[in-house]
């Protein structure tokens, strides 16, 4: 795959993510709009919108198995197809049933681009998990472009539907640019990957999955549950005013953009996710501690900002990049799953927390400090199932170890050599002795500890007896120079 296909494809792809953050919002961003368009209550509208959720749960793992099957692209097609249907039907239906079923749709279309477009960019190959990260800062770039042209419909008196077309627009030029470009191998994987996938046994194997498919509940619900319920919150349990309550929620936004960033940086530079799942799940930990049970405005604010940049910077896209990356062969399977999980907590969040909050409002906010424990344990889990991170620099790294220990050994050995072919001249012995060079490589292999390895360590030490052979040789021409007292107890260690 060229470079220029690379990276047009990705222009692209994220514009289909731009469009997806102004469908994950549109409906609510437009409730006055919807209810005075369909002349039904607010909480109408509110119904229509828990359709989108119905469409992820019943898509999600279908769609998945099915894009391993039929490919990339197509699934991807189905979500744009299914996001345009949604937008322009939505701006003109009056029909209630209608407008659900839109709804159901808009989830359905989620469904279909999360399973083409994630694969998509794995399948890509090189650094391509950095990518799946930035997916979530097109994301966020749409739900911040939304208010702000909604509010300029609202002020101009112009026609709310035009929110609602301009998504819909982007939607048919991207198709034809998409259309145009070629996609990567389905379920192909580079060779490091199957390497670590075949040598993981089958217990950690699932010990991971269950990490993992957990982490996609639990990263989904921390973000649910801290949007739905901060603003609240702070006015209610901590006395703050309602300026600062928003705040708090524009410093989370601003910190999940800003996490973004600087993990799509450190992943292209070649850490690996599970170095950084660790710490972002515990920094978030902490960060959720603070908000929940400081009354400092200011410490709060800071906290929403670290909040923000831990929680939702990327960690949830991280997550399912290793599962991909566990299971190569079947990508869109384990897409599926994961954010099948992720669908769920979409649910029972807002109705365990609805529950909690007839206690009170502290209560249900704070539960977010038991799912992101959860979450932090699950990571802890995951990454010692996974073992300890095998990157390719981390890899040469320790070659090059090896190599300097080899390399002095060597050195050493030459020197015994010297020795030995000291005391071979003084006592007119031949330089090659072919019974000791089988002793050798006898002694080789009954020392190796891998039987694969056995014949390749012995056509090494061939070459280096060879060499030993011939730089004896060429010394033998030399005078010889008295040998060392005791030399005759490295003749063990020799392999001449």
């Amino acid at each position: 795959m060229s470079n220029t296909n690379r990276r047009q494809l990705s222009v692209s792809l994220y514009l289909n993510y731009l469009v997806h953050g102004l469908g994950l919002i549109i409906l609510a961003q437009n409730m006055q709009a919807l209810s005075q368009h369909w002349q039904a209550p607010i909480a109408t509208v509110s119904y229509v919108v828990s359709g989108v959720g119905i469409g992820r749960l019943l898509a999600y793992f279908i769609f998945g198995s099915l894009s391993d099957r039929y490919g990339r692209k197509v699934f991807i097609n189905i979500g744009m197809l299914s996001y345009f249907v949604f937008f322009v039907g939505m701006a003109v239906v009056k029909n209630i049933q209608i407008a659900y079923a839109l709804a159901v749709l808009a989830g359905i279309a989620n469904s279909a681009l999360d399973s083409g477009t994630y694969t998509t960019f794995i399948e890509m190959g090189g650094k391509q998990g950095s990518a799946n990260i930035l997916l979530k800062a097109f994301v966020s770039i749409g739900e911040f472009i939304l208010p702000l042209l909604v509010v300029s419909l609202e002020t101009n008196k112009l026609w709310y539907g035009w929110s609602f077309m301009l998504p819909a627009a982007i939607l048919v030029v991207n198709a034809w640019l998409l259309n145009r470009q070629k996609f990567p191998a389905k379920n192909q994987a580079d060779a490091a990957t199957t390497h670590r996938t075949s040598t993981l046994s089958k217990s950690r194997r699932w010990l991971a999955t269950i990490g993992l498919a957990g982490y996609g509940y639990t990263s989904m619900a921390l973000m649910i549950l801290y949007t739905q319920w901060i603003s609240l919150f702070v006015t209610t349990e901590m006395g703050y005013h309602q300026v600062v309550a928003h705040l708090l929620l524009s410093l989370y936004s601003i910190g999940s953009i800003t996490g973004v960033i600087v993990i799509s940086l450190l992943l292209r530079l070649g850490l690996a996710e599970k170095q950084l799942l660790i710490p972002m799940n515990l920094i978030s930990l902490i960060a959720l501690g603070v908000v929940s049970y400081t009354n400092l405005a200011w410490l709060s604010m800071l906290a929403a900002f670290v909040f923000g940049f831990s929680a939702a910077g990327g960690v949830l896209q991280m997550g399912v990049n290793l599962l991909i990356k566990l299971y190569p062969h079947i990508k869109g399977r384990v897409t599926g799953l994961y954010f099948t999980f992720g669908s769920i907590a979409s649910f029972t969040i807002p109705l365990v927390t609805g529950w909690l909050s007839k206690q009170s409002i502290g209560a249900a906010m704070r539960f977010d400090l038991v799912i992101a424990l959860a979450g932090l344990a699950l990571v802890l889990l995951t990454v010692w199932a996974l073992g300890p991170s095998r990157s390719l620099a981390h890899e040469r790294r320790q070659i090059n170890q090896i190599d300097h220990r080899i390399v002095k050994l060597l050195n050493q050995r030459f020197e015994t050599v010297t020795v030995i072919g000291e005391l071979k001249q003084a006592d007119q012995l031949p330089v090659l002795d072919a019974k000791r060079e089988t002793v050798v490589l006898d002694r080789v292999a009954k020392e190796s500890r891998q039987t694969a390895h056995t014949p390749y360590l012995q056509a090494i030490y061939q070459a280096i007896m060879a060499n030993s052979r011939e730089y004896q040789t060429q010394r033998s021409t030399q005078p010889a120079s008295t040998p060392k007292a005791g030399s005759n107890s490295k003749e063990e260690l020799s392999n001449d």
